[in-house]
């Protein structure tokens, strides 16, 4: 393995770059429009334009990556996470052009990325399991009998889901059916298949997860185990190493569980089994993630393994560097540094950042994609970056991380910091350990700041053409803010720049991105608080409720991207308006 394409971007294609040059590999970038001036970009030994603007025409086109790792000369890929990371087709089209997959098998990926089929592994080794369906389930009646055979709460999957999309936690029985289709469309949005299952959902559970490395000797070890219970919407937001306050009980049923699973399914590379456990000590096999986690680094600061490098030696048909389970060194918690405000329900944001002043010192890491003058997209997952800390203790380690977010500073698109601030000093977290997966929603009492929403990007997209140069046709991309063509991303937000206090019957885009579909009609007869639309936000699904009541003239079609703020619709109102008025049938 000489040459690696790496099919991902941001922060860790920034970790991925630097772990080739340590390892001695020539690393090569592949990026979308919005991307070509990213920080990975310019890291990399080579990089590749994708030609696309969004997703699905940059990183999730297979035929664009493997004609660009064979134009490059890469003789490897490595996905990432995210994206194409755990899709089994990819992982069969690297291998079928000859090259290297820095991953499973592609039916190892196949089968622990169906949700049904590790749950069926699970079974068949012993792990720990809550009562789920029995395979698939059709319908939003099925997920409803479900629910009122076993009781409430219960968990809605996407079958091929991860990382917290196509997931819904259903608390009464009047909102079973409505999330089971809204974990449908986010799965097709985010994975192409629809599937859903649903299992009981332990109530204000701790993530407790453990770090698997196997390779194709035959030898499968469990590195380390990882708290992952600080979260909001479903993805995390804190994460640590080794996972606190275990009893020697349950640190080993979760190690004997996760090698197990893995074994039995034929694993190689780096992967992470994930399992909740309740108040009351019950614990159940949650998933597997077949690829690189996002928090892998709180587990390289506590064993002092490189699990990119550990990667790579797998995938050239090596042995795991170490042949037993690193006894844990001190303590370390990672911070996610997400583009959200967390005054505004930690909506994504997009913009450039005026400010990036990274904190350092003792104890501190950061893994960035990000620099001053970096611009965040709209189109792509909102973490830019993370802050790693590590101490001797869980202890010193908090101390560390009071001290490095203090330093920490980013200006000009709001992010999770103040969050992260509050919390460290919370007793929740920083001294009883009282946090599960749902603690910010129910149980954290601060109330954040909004920030100021953040100037729109000047761009995302490239203007394309060719030029000739000594007889030969070239294809060009120039950035169309040189030309000061930039135009809106939809016809609602060209002129519609009223002050929302001024424009009560404004409706407005509370996030940038997707405008998925209308609920209403237009000229229907709608109520104040009445979801009007969804949109799609880096694979979530946002409400677009109504401000006032009243009759609404829709502005932006279905499909159209949307910056934060742009208005889409306008519902007129009046204090004689009929509301036991029979509104229009026909829905879009």
């Amino acid at each position: 393995m000489k040459k690696v394409l790496i099919a991902n971007r941001g922060e860790i294609a920034v970790r991925i770059i630097r772990a080739c040059k340590d390892y001695g590999l020539t690393s090569v970038a592949v990026y979308a429009d919005a991307d070509a001036n990213a920080l990975f970009v310019t890291l990399a030994d080579e990089a590749y334009a994708l030609n696309g603007l969004t997703a699905k025409d940059s990183y999730l086109d297979i035929d664009k990556l493997i004609a660009i790792a064979k134009r490059s000369g890469a003789d490897a890929v490595h996905p990432g996470y995210g994206f194409l990371s755990e899709r089994s087709e990819f992982a069969q089209a690297v291998i079928d052009a000859g090259l290297i997959w820095i991953g499973p098998d592609p039916d190892v990926i196949e089968a622990l990325g169906d949700k049904l089929k590790a749950r069926a592994i699970a079974q068949k080794v012993g792990a720990p399991l809550v009562a789920g369906s029995d395979g698939a389930i059709s319908s939003p009646a099925e997920a409803l009998a479900f629910a009122k055979k076993f009781g409430l709460p219960i968990a809605i999957k996407a079958a091929h889901g991860g990382g917290g999309r196509g997931l819904k936690i259903a608390r009464e029985l009047g909102e079973v059916e409505e999330l089971f289709s809204s974990a449908t469309r986010e799965a097709v949005a985010a994975f192409g298949r629809g599937e859903c299952y649903v299992e009981q959902f332990l109530d204000r559970p701790r993530h407790i997860e453990a770090q698997v490395l196997a390779d194709r000797l035959g030898n499968v070890l469990v590195v380390g185990t990882r708290d992952c219970s600080l979260q909001r919407r479903n993805q995390k937001l804190v994460e640590e190493a080794p996972a606190p306050f275990l009893s020697d009980e349950q640190r080993q049923k979760i190690h004997s569980a996760a090698r197990d699973i893995c074994a039995e399914a034929g694993y190689t590379g780096a992967g992470t089994v994930e399992f909740l456990l309740s108040a009351d000590g019950v614990i159940s096999f949650l998933e597997v993630n077949t690829r690189l986690q996002v928090e892998h680094p709180v587990t390289e600061e506590t064993t002092g393994l490189d699990l990119v490098i550990e990667q790579f030696r797998i995938a050239e048909g090596l042995p795991i560097s170490v042949t037993k389970m690193p006894e844990p060194r001190g303590h370390a918690i990672e911070f996610r540094i997400n583009m959200e405000d967390p005054g505004r329900g930690f909506l994504p944001s997009a913009g450039e950042i005026s400010t990036f002043t990274a904190p350092s010192g003792p104890g501190v890491r950061l893994d960035s994609g990000v620099v001053t003058g970096s611009t965040v997209p709209p189109m792509f997952d909102s973490l830019s970056a993370k802050l790693i800390v590590w101490g001797t203790t869980r202890e010193q380690a908090i101390a560390r991380a009071r001290r490095a977010l203090d330093e920490f500073a980013i200006e000009g698109v709001p992010s999770v910091l103040p969050f992260h601030r509050a919390v460290i000093a919370h007793d929740d977290f920083a001294k009883d350990f009282r946090v599960h997966t749902r603690w910010i929603e129910t149980d954290f009492a601060e109330t954040l700041e909004a920030a100021s929403r953040p100037a729109p990007a000047a761009s995302a997209g490239l203007l394309r053409g060719h030029v000739e140069i000594d007889g030969r046709r070239v294809e060009i991309g120039i950035p169309d803010t040189f030309l000061h063509l930039l135009g809106p991303l939809s016809s609602a937000s060209k002129s519609d720049v009223k002050n929302e206090e001024n424009d009560a019957g404004a409706v407005t885009a509370p996030v940038p991105g997707l405008l998925i579909h209308w609920n209403v009609s237009n000229g229907a007869l709608v109520e104040k608080g009445e979801v009007l639309a969804m949109m799609d936000v880096m694979k979530m699904e946002t409400a677009v409720s109504a401000p006032v009541a009243g009759t609404i003239t829709i502005l932006a079609e279905a499909g159209s991207s949307q910056t934060a703020g742009a208005i889409i619709a306008r519902i007129a109102s009046g204090k004689n308006l009929n509301t036991e008025q029979t509104k229009p049938e026909t829905r879009t």
